[in-house]
Parts: C-alpha cells; structure tokens; sequence
C-alpha cells in the first residue's frame, strides 16, 4: 500500500505515485517468469497513462495493441498513434470489424450488446497476443469504473495487473498531465468510443468531478447516507452510486463456487497467487 500525504504539491505526489507503479508493474510481471507485457490502446486516458507507465517499467518489452472496430472514431486512432509516436511505443493494429461482422447478422442489435461483444473480442485479441508474445495483458480500468461496475465482464475489466484500479478517474487526469500526456488526449470528454456520440458522464448523468468526491467520501471516507445528505450530496446521487457499487459488485469478484468440500476455492483454499513451493 502508498500512502499519499494529505498536503502536497501535485508534482510530489504524482511523482511519488509515478515510482511506486512502475516498480509495481517490475515486480508483478517479473516475479512470473515473463518479461513482456502488452496492453490496448485506444486513445483514451486511461490507455494511455497504462501506456507510458508500461514504457517506464519495461521500455522495448511493451506492446500497444489498437483495435479499431467500425464503430470506432477516426479521432481516438489518431490519438492513439499520436502517444505511440511521442513515447516511441511498439504498437501494432487489428481492426476487430471483421468479427463484428461475422456475428452480428441482425441490424437491430442493440449498442449495448455492440459494445459489450466488442469489448470482449478486444480482450480475446489482447489474451491471444499475450500468448504469442509470452506477456501479461495490463489492465486499464480506474477506480471510479470498478466501483460504478463501468466495463465489461471479461472485457474491458480482465488483465492480470491494472496499476491505476485505485486512482478516481478526476486522479488520472492529473496524473496524466504531470506524465505529460498530450492535451488531445486529456482535453477530450471521457468515452468508452463504443458506438457514434457515446460519453461516459452523459451516460452517468453527472460529470467524473462530482462523481469521485461523493465516491471518496462513500468509499474512503466511509460516510453514511445521512453525513452525505448532511454535507450536500443529492438524494439521487446517492442512490445511483450505491446502486451501481452494489449492484455490480460480482464484476470486482472471480465466479462465486459453490461449496461443497472442506478446501474450496475462493473460501478456504486462499494461498497468495504467487506463493512458492
């Protein structure tokens, strides 16, 4: 676990942040036996931070991977390309358009299932590289996405490390400014670029700033509804995150077993994934 002080210049505390991920990352990957890791990148500020973290931690050994898909934007390619050029990152692109295409027959599918289904054949094009690359797949997923339950099971939301699951999405554009992330990307209103016009707060409802102080103070802070309530927070705001935090909590946890042995995994059999013989 970081401690970050309360009181601080932002350059200090992302710096500090800054090492503790990259070392992080060493660790994890290394501790495996690999040395390669590779992670999508789709233009977004997520992606990208992952990305130049990945180039700190293991320059050459990082692979971008950009997915594209038909409804894709040119804008976010573009941006994608854009960091791999600045940060000098190897990348290679796969449009996904063709496996779209193949499944989907009926032209009233619903953008949800679009989305979802194109955010799953990303990871299966992520986890089949990783085999080809002998790498492990990072994750992008920030804290306000894993609490809102904002991804896709087996999606978006699977890798095997994501070092930014514990900064608040308003923490990753800051954080993206101190890596020196270029503005197109930071400027940009947040977006999933699963189908035409799709944005993350106008799905919400409220804007990232709102959302992750009510969620620091729910979470971290561990505030009641009523201290919520007390301090200014709308009764709808309240109820739409608790509603997604709990509702979505099977998305945070490995699939429930059933037990029936002495030893079941997941609820007696705990060894640490890394432990030795």
């Amino acid at each position: 676990m970081i401690i970050i002080p309360n009181k601080g210049t932002i350059l200090s505390k992302y710096q500090l942040i800054e090492s503790y991920l990259i070392k992080f990352l060493q660790d994890e990957v290394y501790k495996t036996g690999l040395k390669n890791v590779v992670l999508g990148i789709s233009g977004g500020i997520d992606s990208a931070v992952v990305a130049v973290l990945a180039k700190k931690a293991f320059g050459d050994a990082l692979l971008g991977v950009m997915m594209p898909s038909a409804n894709s934007s040119q804008n976010s390619l573009d941006d994608a390309l854009l960091l791999c050029d600045k940060f000098n990152i190897r990348y290679e692109k796969i449009s996904i358009a063709p496996i779209l295409e193949a499944y989907f027959k009926d032209a009233r599918v619903s953008n949800l299932r679009i989305g979802n289904f194109s955010a799953r054949a990303r990871m299966s094009v992520l986890y089949d590289i990783s085999a080809r690359e002998s790498a492990l797949v990072l994750g992008t997923s920030n804290k306000s996405e894993l609490l809102l339950g904002y991804g896709t099971l087996f999606g978006d939301l699977a890798s095997a490390l994501n070092p930014i699951g514990d900064l608040y999405k308003t923490q990753i554009f800051e954080f993206a400014t101190y890596l020196s992330i270029p503005k197109e990307i930071i400027s940009k209103p947040p977006s999933a670029d699963l189908w035409e016009g799709q944005s993350d707060e106008d799905d919400l409802g409220y804007t990232y700033a709102t959302i992750d102080k009510a969620l620091e103070d729910f979470i971290d802070n561990r505030m009641s509804e009523a201290e919520m309530l007390e301090a200014g927070y709308e009764q709808n705001l309240i109820k739409l995150l608790k509603e997604k935090i709990y509702k979505n909590q099977f998305k945070r946890k490995l699939p429930l077993i059933a037990k029936i042995g002495d030893r079941t995994i997941g609820h007696d059999f705990l060894y640490p994934r890394d432990i030795k013989l």
